[in-house]
């Protein structure tokens, strides 16, 4: 069974990269029927795949095409993992619920579905307001959805400043106290963090998922 699931492994990896979005799908059934569990999907597959093909973005070695097609291999899967995950039962304890999103101007997914895929498989409820997303819609959602932490995610320096536009929306408008907002992306620094006074920063997803555990907590 060990060897079934390491070729299983690799399979999915592949299919993932190649943005072979049938072939991820059904390798994603194929898995949770052999007794895959969802989180080990998300941990030995998504998550390592994803990063890979985000640093081959970063190195030149793959254009946005192939990047595209892998991000939309990987919401297919991600939605298959979400789906058995709510049939096997998800954690009775919600921790909050996260607003997350791509500053405007940013065109970038990898990161962000990877990030969205951990905080839900840690027991948070996630919004994903998706690519090139307005301060106001940031505003609108988290008021809609009654958010605890709104994250703001910059991959390109070019769209670092959107993110301070955003932080400084909510305060104009007295909304800033109501809401933990945190900042990410490949971008984005400790000290630009410190700097538009967020409320916190983490340099990858696992520390994106520590820090709205941390923030969670919070009365």
């Amino acid at each position: 069974m060990a060897e079934n699931f390491e070729s299983m492994i690799t399979d999915l990896s592949e299919a993932l990269k190649n943005g072979l979005s049938e072939e991820a799908e059904k390798l994603a059934h194929q898995a949770l029927e052999q007794g895959m569990q969802p989180l080990e999907i998300v941990q030995k597959i998504l998550v390592p795949t994803l990063t890979n093909v985000g640093q081959r973005f970063q190195n030149f070695e793959i254009f946005l095409p192939e990047l595209m097609m892998a991000g939309e291999a990987a919401q297919k899967v991600t939605a298959i993992v979400e789906e058995a995950t709510l049939k096997a039962g998800k954690p009775s304890l919600i921790l909050g619920t996260v607003v997350l999103g791509q500053v405007e101007g940013d065109m970038h997914d990898i990161g962000r579905h990877i990030v969205g895929t951990l905080l839900n498989s840690h027991g948070f409820k996630v919004v994903d307001l998706g690519r090139n997303v307005p301060a106001s819609a940031f505003l609108e959602a988290a008021e809609r959805e009654k958010a605890d932490i709104v994250a703001l995610s910059a991959l390109m320096t070019t769209t670092l400043p959107a993110q301070k536009r955003t932080i400084s929306l909510f305060s104009e408008v007295r909304k800033r106290e109501d809401f933990y907002i945190i900042v990410g992306g490949g971008a984005v620094s400790r000290g630009w963090a410190e700097e538009i006074d967020s409320d916190g920063y983490a340099p990858d997803a696992a520390g994106a998922v520590a820090l709205c555990r941390t923030l969670s907590k919070k009365p």
